[in-house]
């Protein structure tokens, strides 16, 4: 995968100037996302992230309207980027069986730097979706934003999965709602498996939330 070249796509809405068209841009993306991981994103603003950068903090605006409007834009660079993983993962698979369970292990697995896209540091990105993502649609202005396709490539990684699933099960009723709980709960269960280990049974030394997940599906679809 490190010999292809990768090119992620994002809304347009997400950006007032495409970050990764320039230095400054990647360095905003790059920087954003060591400083979301490391202070959280309550407290990181973007006059700290251009102090960080050498740059002044209008430099910034020039990109993103905002910090809420970074975050969903990092969101979504992150299940793009999920997306691209699976459709990588299951072009040569026929069977839409180990199809399915190459997918839930995509979406349970840690993820591991790229060196492909050197500005972006997708294990430090998935600790964000873990913690903060949240963040980017429990908003008020959630309904509006999802208008403007804010969140389509999360739905687009959902909906990929789902086809999928009633590929073995057509008449299943709830291929979103079993996806969506996969995707939802295994970031919670990593959380827990961190900060709050009473709440989990995760053992780090095994694959524990994917075989989870891979035998509740099993179960449900059968």
């Amino acid at each position: 995968m490190n010999n292809l070249k990768i090119n992620i796509e994002v809304n347009q809405e997400l950006y007032c100037k495409k970050p990764d068209s320039s230095d400054l841009g990647q360095k905003i993306l790059s920087k954003s996302i060591e400083m979301i991981n490391e202070i959280g994103f309550e407290a990181f603003t973007f006059k700290k992230l251009g102090d960080e950068i050498h740059s002044p903090e209008s430099s910034i605006y020039r990109y993103f309207k905002n910090k809420h409007i970074l975050l969903v834009y990092l969101t979504s660079w992150y299940w793009s980027w999920i997306e691209y993983e699976l459709v990588f993962a299951t072009t040569n698979i026929q069977s839409p069986e180990d199809r399915l369970l190459k997918c839930i292990h995509i979406l349970t697995k840690p993820t591991m730097e790229n060196t492909t896209i050197p500005y972006i540091n997708e294990s430090l990105l998935s600790n964000i979706i873990i913690s903060e993502s949240i963040k980017s649609y429990h908003t008020i202005n959630v309904d509006e934003e999802n208008k403007k396709g804010y969140f389509k490539s999360y739905k687009m990684v959902v909906q990929r999965v789902s086809d999928i699933l009633l590929e073995i099960k057509p008449n299943f009723q709830y291929p979103h709602m079993l996806i969506s709980t996969i995707i939802e709960g295994s970031r919670h269960q990593k959380y827990f498996a961190e900060h709050l280990p009473a709440l989990t049974d995760v053992d780090k030394e095994n694959d524990t939330i994917e075989n989870f997940y891979k035998e509740m599906v099993l179960n449900f679809i059968k």
